[in-house]
């Protein structure tokens, strides 16, 4: 897909899809294939946080953290669906920030933007970390940060090639959650109704015994909510990977009508079988972690090793889609003059070399502050970025309240995916979404979160209010340079 765009009237509706090519090279291209955009999206909700942080979920909620994942999940398919229905009709670099660029002005754009690539910059640091821990068990003879930085180097190098070697990454990483998500809750099912491996049926023991469904009351389904939310963050990413598919507005369908069926199978299947299978209480889920002590009770042979294995491909999985999607937010934001220039070019290849190695760069950074600052500078760049989903969704609810009577206006023969019930199913999605902001003041460590968030978005939104006004000020008759239509 081509990206060369024109300059338009800020908040003016989205125009047609643009012709080739953008400065400095031939624009994103498209490089991703079905099959690519296809695991991508399946593969997108599967994240390390649900092999290894699911268990303070469960401490906190015991078998009610059933209920924390379907209220997580219903927020996320009715975000995934305003998303969805802005991307089928204008598939973007930028996605959700392009969309907030023209729907709710430009300081929208800007400050999103950049909170979404501090996010997932961030992440590059934690993901490398974690890989770097697993490695360091299986090979101890090689120092840890040795591990982080041959990981870095090795996936920072796949997406310099071509986002085709992206795209080709992460149909095997998906691919290999997948199959082993699907294995556990086959195994567990099948353990469930009383057959091999299981001894005996397992019934409705775990779920009401030890303490009842909610064992620490009713209020333990939002504290668990808080903690199993962010892991939803990366169902959008598939949205700014059309933007490089052939037929980016068939990608989009696709993976926004599957957006239940995947949540449902992948969080709430699995979180069934463990919290089933075992007492929510049990001391192997605290320690080894649900999926390992799942398996290690219905005696199946290398359970750590296999699950080192899938949450090691889960972490290299996150890693490669957090530098491909920091990076094309990076493309976006330099496209519409919100980033140095140099981002906004491609090479030959359609590669925005320049956004991906910024990218890598600050996630460098962070990894050197993890491994001298842990608990100081690393644990403020976790903490200022941590609540950074919950304000991409709220900002993309606003964005599709506007978008959708414009485009209902302008181009309503686009309008091939739609919200349900518009606008009063938005403007509850609002709502739970400001609830569950609001509810994470009355939490400790979501207090420290949301505040230092609160504290990084008002500094990207100044800076952003000033970078207008000079832009204003530079600019014969006040209209600001550079808005253009990244669509």
């Amino acid at each position: 897909m081509s990206s060369q765009h024109t300059p338009r009237p800020s908040g003016e509706p989205p125009q047609s899809p643009p012709a080739p090519a953008s400065p400095g090279g031939d624009g994103l291209q498209a490089g991703l294939k079905n099959r690519h955009l296809s695991m991508i999206a399946i593969g997108g909700v599967i994240g390390a946080g649900l092999f290894v942080g699911s268990k303070a979920g469960i401490a906190d909620a015991g078998p009610g953290i059933l209920l924390s994942y379907a209220l997580a999940g219903l927020l996320v398919v009715l975000v995934m669906r305003m998303l969805g229905e802005m991307a089928a009709a204008d598939p973007a670099s930028g996605s959700f920030s392009t969309y907030a660029d023209r729907a709710l002005g430009r300081w929208a754009g800007f400050t999103i933007g950049w909170l979404y690539w501090f996010f997932w910059a961030v992440v590059l640091a934690v993901e490398a970390t974690a890989a770097a821990e697993i490695l360091e068990g299986w090979v101890p003879a090689v120092d840890q940060w040795v591990w982080a930085l041959l990981v870095m180097l090795v996936l920072t190098g796949t997406n310099l090639i071509s986002v085709g070697s992206y795209g080709e990454f992460e149909f095997w990483f998906a691919g290999i959650k997948v199959v082993a998500i699907i294995a556990f809750i086959v195994v567990g099912l099948i353990a469930f109704v009383g057959l091999p491996p299981a001894d005996s049926a397992a019934g409705m023991e775990n779920l009401t015994g030890h303490g009842g469904f909610l064992p620490n009351g009713p209020g333990a389904i939002l504290s668990g909510m808080l903690l199993v939310v962010f892991s939803f963050m990366g169902s959008e990413i598939v949205t700014l990977a059309a933007a490089e598919s052939p037929n980016p507005v068939t990608a989009v369908r696709k993976a926004v009508n599957s957006v239940i069926w995947r949540i449902g199978l992948f969080y709430i299947g699995s979180m069934f079988v463990i919290v089933s299978l075992l007492p929510w209480d049990s001391k192997a889920i605290a320690t080894d972690g649900p999926y390992v002590a799942v398996l290690d009770a219905l005696d199946i042979p290398y359970a750590g090793t296999v699950m080192d294995v899938v949450v090691l491909t889960a972490v290299l999985s996150c890693l490669n889609s957090g530098l491909y999607t920091a990076s094309r937010m990076a493309f976006s934001l330099g496209e519409r003059g919100d980033a140095p220039a140099s981002f906004g070019r491609t090479n030959g290849r359609g590669v925005p070399t320049a956004a991906i190695l910024a990218s890598v760069a600050f996630g460098f950074v962070a990894v050197f502050f993890n491994y001298i600052a842990k608990d100081t500078v690393f644990e403020f760049l976790l903490n200022s970025s941590g609540a950074v989903a919950l304000f991409v969704w709220l900002v993309i609810c606003a964005s599709q309240l506007r978008m959708r009577r414009r485009i209902e206006r302008e181009a309503p023969e686009r309008l091939t995916v739609r919200m349900w019930l518009y606008p009063y199913l938005t403007w509850a999605t609002i709502g739970l979404i400001v609830f569950v902001i609001g509810y994470m003041f009355t939490d400790d460590d979501g207090r420290t979160q949301m505040v230092l968030s609160l504290a990084v978005a008002a500094g990207v939104l100044i800076t952003s209010l000033v970078k207008d006004r000079l832009r204003r000020a530079a600019v014969p008759g006040g209209e600001p340079a550079g808005t253009v239509d990244a669509g």
